[in-house]
């Protein structure tokens, strides 16, 4: 009988497993084998799909109609859910690489192979829909990629972009004709720059006006280039328009066009076969012995003061060179070789900002506020936070409004979406945010995880960036160093603004509201982050990256659960449904930073040690002096995390596990007790 049976065995069922089981078998190590290799595929990929999803979103701004606007940003979105999943994927790989392996390590050897087979598959997967969506986009979209390389490699020639420049060439000449009567709050820095202008050393001096868009720098510069005292005293005053691109060459004939102007001459034929060198020297030979005042607006570019230094001849008479712009390191680099001179342009005081915003809303009274809007006025006004663009545009759209208390309170409340709205504050803040390198970017959207006016420590602001990974390593510093070199740019950018410094560091910063305004209009385009304030009704449509929440309700904390979230802040909702806190390693499987503030919570997540991803994690009590806690053993499965902010809480002692977070680079507390380790923490 047993005869039999391992006959019909070898007869029929190892035929079958050779013809049919082998091949699956080997196609599956095949895919094992060949994950690594498509895992740097992957990476390929997802800097293409970034760097084409950076191009579409600039392509959104200058969108001449809705409809397409509308069509772009639906394949933005498409494209932002396939560099999710191939992130998802990616990280998954490197959390089962970082498996031990080995003759010890068996089970987690067999356990690693058979991750590494489920992301082979999802790499298939992925791969296909990628696949799937070009071909529809060649069918559907007549050439959508070709538009976006078109725009990227020769600028965008359309209607959109001309309606665009345009509209920012009337608002760079809006000061040349604008009346004195409606400049405001401009006198004091306007006699700090004519004396700087008239008075200093006889080398040729830079000086510097630096400040947001829409704070008035060019407002200011015009205002003091066309005083009596400035006309009076330089032989030749000079105003010339850089912005973003230029053209040197270009920038050259315009000086000598405004130089022979003054002379009341034509300027010569041959000054359009002038060759860069040509024109230097005749720049250079007019400007000789001559006391000299010459305006650059509007300059962006830091290798600007390299291009033009040449033709600025120093006479050591006191020639002056005024430069506007929203970039510090525009004047740092004039730094290298002149003398230079920093104004930075704050914003109008509560009294200047409400005298300004009068003379645009009631024009026709002569600036007087009638008594039933004096109160609410004020109240407008204190939104735009003594922005000179953000006033007059909202002093404007008032003009029009019927002057009722009920019509402009209702104002007042949608005033954030009236200013988002509008295309003058678009594409000026516009400007400034597609100026910055793409992990720039992804820096200034993190603040749309908080509320608006809200102020950010920047320990805390730079270690969730470490964490979110957006950061380029540089030779010879640590990831905190490079974060705090991208916060200094964005601050010289004019974009962060500075709350507090301590021992020469910024201690705390926040973000404009306008500037606040745009961003959250960004991070709801790109999917980036979504924040639920304290009386917000919402839920997660969609991916999306990342949440912070302020409301405490569990129906809401329901409603937003979403497992491809990375980052999850809870910003004191006091009260928040023990619940939802004990879901978050269920629902949240993903996350990279975990910040629970001044929760109201009894106790610290006790499977907190399934979030294998984990980088962050802060946990902030409301009332750390009648309350303790206890860390939970599962801390020790946190392999990834970098940073343990227990600061402001109360804990028994640290569980002795804790020497395994071998990856552990901060690990900050007020009261805890701490247990002797042999051989320390990370």
């Amino acid at each position: 009988m047993c005869d039999t049976i391992l006959s019909c065995a070898r007869d029929h069922l190892l035929p079958l497993a050779r013809d049919h089981l082998l091949p699956i078998l080997r196609e599956a190590v095949d895919m094992i084998r060949g994950v690594p290799k498509e895992i740097a595929e992957m990476k390929d990929e997802l800097e293409s799909i970034e760097e084409f999803i950076n191009k579409a979103d600039r392509m959104v701004d200058d969108a001449e109609d809705d409809k397409t606007s509308h069509q772009i940003k639906a394949r933005i979105k498409q494209l932002i859910e396939a560099s999710f999943h191939i992130e998802d994927i990616i990280d998954e790989y490197m959390i089962c690489e970082e498996q031990p392996t080995g003759c010890t390590a068996g089970a987690n050897l067999v356990k690693t192979m058979i991750l590494r087979l489920e992301i082979a598959y999802k790499i298939q997967n992925i791969k296909s829909q990628i696949s799937e969506m070009k071909d529809a986009s060649s069918e559907k979209d007549h050439g959508f990629q070709f538009q976006i390389q078109s725009y990227s490699e020769h600028g965008s020639s359309s209607s959109a972009a001309n309606s665009n420049a345009a509209l920012l060439q009337n608002l760079r000449r809006a000061p040349f004709y604008m009346d004195e009567a409606d400049v405001v709050g401009f006198e004091v820095p306007r006699d700090i720059l004519i004396d700087l202008l008239l008075e200093g050393r006889p080398e040729l001096t830079v000086v510097s006006v630096v400040g947001m868009g829409g704070q008035g720098k060019t407002t200011l510069a015009k205002k003091v280039f066309d005083n009596k005292k400035i006309v009076k005293h330089f032989h030749c005053h000079v105003w010339i328009t850089v912005s973003q691109s230029y053209d040197i060459e270009g920038l050259l004939r315009e000086l000598l066009r405004e130089i022979y102007k003054q002379q009341g001459v034509n300027p010569p034929q041959s000054i359009h076969q002038m060759n860069r060198e040509s024109l230097v020297d005749e720049v250079r030979n007019y400007l000789q012995e001559k006391r000299y005042v010459v305006v650059f607006d509007d300059v962006w570019n830091l290798n600007f003061w390299d291009d033009i230094e040449f033709a600025m001849i120093d006479n050591k008479n006191g020639s002056k060179i005024l430069i506007t712009t929203r970039k510090m390191n525009v004047v740092n680099a004039c730094k290298r070789s002149s003398f230079v001179e920093v104004h930075e342009l704050k914003g109008l005081t509560e009294e200047q900002s409400l005298e300004l915003f009068n003379k645009k809303a009631f024009r026709d009274l002569n600036g007087r506020c009638p008594e039933n809007l004096v109160e609410i006025s004020s109240k407008i006004v204190e939104k735009c936070n003594g922005l000179p663009l953000a006033i007059v545009v909202t002093g404007g759209l008032l003009s029009f409004q019927d002057r009722n208390t009920f019509t402009w309170y209702k104002f007042s409340e949608n005033l954030n979406s009236e200013l988002k709205e509008d295309s003058k504050i678009k594409r000026i803040l516009g400007l400034s945010y597609h100026d910055l390198p793409y992990n720039l970017k992804s820096c200034l959207l993190y603040f749309g995880l908080y509320p608006e006016d809200c102020v950010v420590p920047s320990k805390i602001l730079i270690w969730r960036w470490v964490a979110e990974g957006f950061l380029k390593e540089e030779r010879g510093k640590t990831l905190e160093e490079v974060a705090e070199g991208y916060l200094t740019e964005l601050i010289r950018r004019s974009l962060v603004q500075v709350v507090s410094i301590r021992n020469e560091r910024v201690k705390s910063c926040r973000v404009h509201d306008m500037v606040h305004a745009m961003i959250l209009e960004k991070c709801e385009d790109l999917c980036f982050c979504k924040y639920i304030g304290k009386n917000e009704q919402s839920s997660l449509i969609g991916m999306v990256r990342r949440l912070s929440i302020e409301s405490g309700a569990d129906n809401i904390m329901k409603s937003i659960e979403n497992s491809h979230v990375r980052s999850l802040l809870v910003l004191s909702p006091k009260t928040l449904p023990e619940s939802f806190a004990r879901r978050i390693p269920t629902k949240y499987k993903r996350l990279k930073v975990l910040a629970l503030e001044y929760a109201g919570l009894l106790e610290v997540p006790k499977d907190l040690g399934s979030l294998s991803h984990l980088k962050y994690f802060r946990f902030r009590d409301t009332h750390p002096e009648t309350r303790r806690y206890t860390l939970p053993k599962s801390i020790c499965m946190l392999e990834s995390l970098e940073t343990l902010d227990l600061t402001g809480t109360t804990f028994y002692a640290m569980p002795k596990e804790i020497c395994k977070l071998k990856k552990l680079r901060h690990f900050l507390g007020l009261s805890m007790s701490l247990i002797q380790l042999k051989d320390g923490i990370a």
